[in-house]
């Protein structure tokens, strides 16, 4: 006869889950199915990564090398700065290649992104990024929207807004195609990754890298000029900017850059490269800093002196001055037989040539000489 005061416990079996916590130990019997051994695969993987990451700890004098290494390749160089408009100023920052290039060197990095909700008009995604030997987690959510805008819609497209841009055109939101949701996704994603993957580099690391990143482009520029010149020229067509908007920026014939115009030029370019801005807002950018410097010079300086006048000036005083004086021949006439006498003929010509020196004095001295009837007989 069995005591009723003993428990029998099952042994577990083969796809038994078996738990055991403050309240003693469970067994929940399932069938295996696909979900269950997904999660033990997950779970097997994040294991073995904090594993080996505690076998073989990152030496951070070992990533500072690997990394100022990589600053030392041109190329890389090239894109490992961008520059983006922002208030009337212009920042600067690592790009995501050189977000992927510290990942690299620092090993032991988990970097991570899920969906966490979807529906037909939005998407959000979480990007984590791990620190697999201190457990340091940073994350971001990113809410993705399926939609796109355009100014001219395709006839039958379904119109879900409306606004108006800077320029006061019409601009239309539309529902966006799996491949727009896609980009759109994969470009806030590469800006989350590389927020997050900085903020596990440490600063001094980061600003040597950012040292050996302008030593290697000054080099470039000072050994081969000219073909530093072209690779971002040809880097800027790919973008979709000729050179003759490029010159319209810069102001001058590409012909005759300085080094400081190319380095401009190179760190927009990895901002356009990155999606960090467009060709359109880096001109409005232009277009307002001008705006802005002739209206401080306006107000330093005052309003610009009126022209002096030139030479047209001092030969309509000239003119005015001999109409005036025959004015004045013809008022003084006293006519006798009652048959007005014309006046006698001046000669402004004399007056008229001085006038032509450009001196404003000498359509005063023509004003003021006398008539032909007021001279005397010998000097008529």
């Amino acid at each position: 006869m069995t005591d009723p005061k003993t428990v029998t416990v099952p042994q577990p079996q083969a796809g038994d889950l078996v738990r055991t916590d403050f309240g003693g130990t469970s067994i929940d019997r399932k069938g295996e199915t696909a979900s269950t051994a997904l999660a033990a695969q997950a779970t097997a993987a994040v294991q073995a990564r904090y594993v080996v990451a505690l076998q073989r700890p990152r030496d951070w004098e070992l990533v500072r090398v690997a990394l100022l290494k990589a600053c030392k390749r041109p190329l890389f160089a090239q894109d490992a700065i961008y520059a983006k408009p922002m208030g009337g100023d212009t920042i600067q920052g690592p790009s995501i290649r050189f977000a992927e290039e510290a990942a690299r060197a620092m090993t032991n990095v988990l970097a991570e992104v899920a969906a966490i909700y979807d529906d037909g008009r939005k998407r959000i995604v979480r990007v984590t990024c791990t620190d697999l030997e201190s457990n340091l987690t940073f994350y971001k959510d990113l809410t993705v929207e399926k939609t796109v805008e355009r100014k001219h819609p395709k006839p039958g497209t379904q119109i879900l807004g409306q606004r108006q841009n800077s320029y006061g055109d019409p601009v239309f939101l539309i529902p966006a195609t799996d491949d727009e949701t896609a980009t759109k996704e994969a470009a806030l994603c590469s800006k989350a990754m590389r927020e997050t993957l900085l903020r596990l580099l440490p600063s001094d690391i980061k600003e040597d890298a950012f040292a050996q990143i302008r030593e290697t482009r000054n080099k470039e520029d000072a050994d081969n000029p000219d073909a530093a010149k072209r690779r971002v020229i040809d880097g800027f067509f790919d973008m979709g900017v000729d050179p003759k908007q490029l010159a319209e920026f810069v102001g001058h014939d590409l012909s005759t850059l300085n080094p400081a115009e190319l380095q401009r030029l190179r760190l927009i370019y990895a901002g356009l490269k990155d999606g960090e801005t467009t060709w359109v807002d880096v001109m409005a950018q232009k277009r307002d800093i001008e705006k802005d410097r002739k209206a401080k010079e306006t107000a330093a300086t005052g309003p610009a002196p009126a022209a002096p006048k030139g030479k047209a000036n001092v030969n309509d005083l000239a003119k005015d001055a001999k109409a005036k004086r025959e004015a004045e021949g013809k008022a003084k006439e006293k006519p006798e037989d009652g048959i007005s006498k014309p006046a006698a003929p001046s000669k402004p010509a004399d007056r008229e040539a001085g006038a032509d020196d450009g001196d404003e004095d000498a359509a005063n001295r023509a004003a003021a000489a006398p008539s032909a009837d007021e001279m005397p007989p010998w000097a008529k």
